[in-house]
């Protein structure tokens, strides 16, 4: 496979996207240009997390062989996302004391306070859990917030809130495994909540303040953006099959018959229109309650300007975009991407984690050929990365 193809796999717990782009043609946005994609029916997943690594494998063969149909490329490696509610975040302020007379901080000096950040994570926070990216959030010089890199500058202490997207260990490790017994490679993995800001969130709107919210089957996950960057991360073991559940119990239809329901696929006048909205409109409200109690913990509720963007499968919901104004007191609107890969086109968000992860290929600074799909070896090239990882949110 030629080192211009990226491949992005997203495995969500209700299906597995595909999506194979070619880095040499770009997009008026410079995204690259879709090839083909596919998709398939996941099995061996719950709440976004692998159960059985040898079906999550068949799955992936499957929407990986459907897209290599379409474009006749074989599909050797890929970037994978990482979801479910393994992931996670937490933030870490620590501070040093600059090593040189002339009080100038050095490069040796932001190393070890990196370094202290890391050793400053709660235990709590932390165990059983694998670092995927270091973020600096805010440095302060003398309790003075210092603007862009510190280096160079001058002050007696230097002080850093460092954001860690974390994942449970077992859970990226059975990941990488499934994808590996699906013959595919794992290049680099990426915080799905975060790839999905790539394609659905404009620059703007990350420098002013928003939370980008995706609602697959049994998650929902939200990435906060401000300055350009993610500062907080959270996943909720919650989704749009909690809404199918509760009008299978609400209007006494089978599973199958509440999710047409629920997507329109059935319309008529045979339950009641009204009941519908209300059982869906009180599990929505419950999601979006959960999404307020993690803003009023990071102190943001109310206070993102370009408000909340939502994508995923359950996105498609009617009127979606009102209740979360209404619950979150935010502007809301469902995201899109209007992208064309040639034969059809993406009216939806529901393929911009997949998207994302090739776009996050594209900035991928690898140039050491073959890479090693341990966990350890990945973990350590991220963390080697970050700083120039954080670079591509940048205007």
């Amino acid at each position: 496979m030629s080192r211009n193809i990226i491949t992005g796999i997203d495995i969500g717990t209700y299906h597995v996207k595909v999506v194979v782009t070619d880095a040499r043609e770009k997009n008026e946005k410079g995204f690259p240009k879709i090839l083909g994609v596919g998709i398939a029916e996941s099995h061996g997943l719950r709440h976004g997390y692998v159960t059985n690594v040898r079906d999550v494998a068949t799955s992936v063969r499957r929407a990986v062989q459907q897209v290599e149909t379409k474009t006749s490329i074989k599909v050797k490696k890929a970037f994978i996302g990482v979801g479910g509610i393994g992931l996670g975040s937490t933030t870490v302020t620590s501070s040093l004391i600059t090593s040189r007379a002339d009080a100038e901080i050095t490069s040796l000096d932001l190393e070890k306070l990196h370094a202290q950040c890391e050793k400053d994570i709660p235990n709590a926070s932390i165990a059983n859990r694998r670092i995927i990216y270091a973020i600096p959030l805010q440095y302060k010089i003398d309790n003075a917030v210092a603007l862009g890199k510190p280096e160079g500058m001058k002050g007696n202490r230097i002080e850093l809130k460092m954001l860690f997207i974390t994942c449970l260990d077992h859970h990226v490790a059975d990941l990488v495994q499934a994808v590996n017994e699906a013959d595919i490679e794992v290049e680099d993995i990426m915080a799905a909540p975060v790839a999905a800001g790539f394609v659905t969130l404009a620059k703007t709107q990350k420098i002013a303040g928003c939370v980008l919210a995706n609602i697959g089957a049994e998650t929902v996950s939200i990435a906060v953006f401000e300055n350009s960057i993610p500062t907080s991360l959270e996943v909720f073991p919650i989704g749009s099959t909690d809404i199918t559940n509760d009008i299978a119990l609400g209007l006494k239809v089978p599973l199958e018959e509440a999710e047409q329901i629920k997507v329109g696929t059935i319309t008529g006048s045979s339950y009641p229109r009204k009941k519908l909205e209300e059982i869906i409109t009180a599990r929505l409200s419950d999601i979006f309650e959960l999404i307020e109690a993690h803003l009023k913990k990071i102190g943001r509720n109310g206070l993102l300007p370009a408000g909340i963007v939502i994508t995923g499968g359950g996105s498609a919901l009617n009127s979606i975009d009102i209740v979360a104004r209404a619950s979150l007191r935010l502007p809301s609107r469902v995201g899109t991407l209007g992208l064309i890969d040639g034969k059809s086109s993406f009216k939806d968000a529901t393929w911009a984690v997949a998207y994302g992860l090739c776009i996050w290929g594209l900035h991928s600074d690898d140039d050491s050929g073959h890479i090693e799909t341990t966990i350890n070896s990945l973990v350590r090239r991220l963390w080697q990365r970050s700083s120039e990882w954080v670079k591509q949110f940048l205007p």
